[in-house]
């Protein structure tokens, strides 16, 4: 069974929704009216009524001529319509003989008990009053058929079939003009999404106007792709982010072990080795631990998580100091942050030390022996760093490549490399709400500035 498309939907929900209050309505009209009818006929036979009184009962004491115009009158309203006269002892006194049945003595009780009564019943309305006279107490009865109220509900029914039968054809007519009209825009960013495939994720959906609710949810949408686009881009680097990342650790390991196998060695050296080799694999081990958690192939840890920015860089640069032993000559640090408490902040560490590592690497890498400066401070409120050195720079036309993988300047020469370590910096930073930015003058150097946002900051 097919499902319902929205367009229908509409159609149906406002045919429905036209129907039955059509249809209230249409009850409440006909009720009013034949209430209303029947107050009417009730109120020409009290009319009818008296007339009859004036030409049957007050003849004798009437002027002919007033009496004349008093029966011109009343015939006039006698269209179908039965007077009946009683005198008090129920007995038929005067009447036009136009309807044969005749009034139940119990019925002529009651108006004479109440002066004034009405009913209907078996087609007829029937409407009596009290009438004393000199010539004695008198029940006057006047009666008429409901054929024509039945004639004009009918009429007024057929109206109402008819009326509600057109009303559904427009209604049904005007929703469909009316909901292909509001989907268009549904259909417009169906087409701009079945574009969309994994390779295309950072396409986003043009927003239809004005700002409505669609609009908002089309944003929605774009910014659930630029988060899926990011951990696609992540994941399908995930393999590179480790290759980059182990080869230093693994080299170290394979070098030991080379140098340790190449002759026989004393207890001390083995317990030496195993230690450095040990100390290698557990960095292995936290570095596949952190880019498992940016590739999002693994859960972080529950609760907020803080680190010491200064011993994050005091850590980073010792492990720069191992693997660029000629080097330290060169980097030179400052810290100028007034109050200790505000190197603490939210976050993770281990990730911001690979991080920092990766652009302290590159500094060293591009700066052509020359002096590197890493400083560490607070300003407006916020705790800053930046990286600078006065190496090769980088072309201002290539400066909006550098955020992606593989991507290396021309000016790289002969210096080996993979275009993963920024990329990697970059995405760590994203992830853990530091601002990157980076400036660069070719030839003259590069600067890299991070920024921890001040609500990250433990006080």
């Amino acid at each position: 069974m097919a499902a319902m498309t929205i367009r229908n939907k509409l159609t149906l929900i406002a045919s429905a929704a036209f129907g039955i209050a059509f249809a209230l309505a249409a009850v409440l009209v006909y009720a009013v009216f034949y209430d209303t009818s029947e107050r009417i006929i009730f109120s020409e036979l009290q009319k009818t009524s008296m007339l009859a009184a004036m030409v049957y009962l007050e003849k004798d004491e009437l002027p002919a001529y007033e009496h004349q115009q008093v029966r011109s009158k009343f015939d006039a309203t006698m269209f179908n319509t039965d007077v009946k006269i009683y005198d008090q002892n129920n007995r038929l006194t005067y009447g036009n003989g136009r309807l044969d049945k005749e009034l139940t003595s119990g019925i002529l009780e009651r108006i004479r008990s109440e002066g004034k009564a009405n009913t209907n019943a078996n087609g007829h309305y029937y409407y009596g009053i009290f009438y004393p006279d000199n010539q004695g107490d008198f029940v006057i009865v006047v009666a008429t058929t409901d054929a024509f109220l039945v004639s004009q509900s009918r009429q007024l029914l057929l109206m109402m079939v008819v009326a509600l039968l057109l009303g559904l054809i427009i209604i049904v007519l005007l929703s469909r003009w009316l909901s292909r009209l509001a989907y268009q825009p549904v259909a417009h960013i169906i087409k701009q999404v079945n574009k969309i495939d994994i390779h295309s994720l950072d396409n986003t959906v043009i927003p239809p106007e004005p700002r409505d609710e669609l609009h908002a949810l089309v944003l929605t949408f774009n910014d659930l792709l630029v988060r899926l686009s990011d951990a696609f881009v992540i994941q399908r680097n995930f393999i590179n982010y480790v290759s980059h990342e182990f080869k230093t650790p693994l080299a170290s390991i394979s070098g030991n072990l080379e140098v340790f196998a190449q002759k026989e060695r004393t207890a001390q050296e083995y317990r030496e080795v195993t230690g450095r080799v040990v100390t290698q694999v557990y960095h292995m081990e936290e570095l596949l631990r952190n880019l498992m958690l940016l590739a999002g192939l693994r859960e972080a840890d529950q609760g907020n998580t803080s680190y010491r920015v200064d011993e994050m860089l005091w850590e980073t640069l010792d492990r720069i100091y191992r693997e660029w032993p000629d080097a330290k000559p060169l980097i030179s640090v400052y810290m100028d942050v007034p109050s200790a408490g505000r190197l603490t902040i939210k976050g993770n560490g281990s990730q911001m030390q690979i991080a920092v590592y990766n652009l302290m690497e590159n500094a060293l890498k591009y700066a052509d022996s020359k002096p590197v400066t890493v400083s560490l401070k607070e300003q407006n409120g916020q705790l800053t760093m930046e990286i600078q050195d006065h190496g090769r720079g980088i072309a201002e036309n290539e400066l909006r490549f550098i955020h992606q993988p593989f991507y290396r300047g021309n000016n790289v020469g002969q210096i080996k490399g993979s275009g993963i370590g920024l990329s990697l910096a970059v995405l760590i930073c994203k992830q853990n709400n530091v601002s990157f930015s980076i400036s660069s003058v070719e030839t003259k150097g590069s600067t890299v500035h991070l920024r921890w946002p001040a609500y990250t900051v433990l006080h």
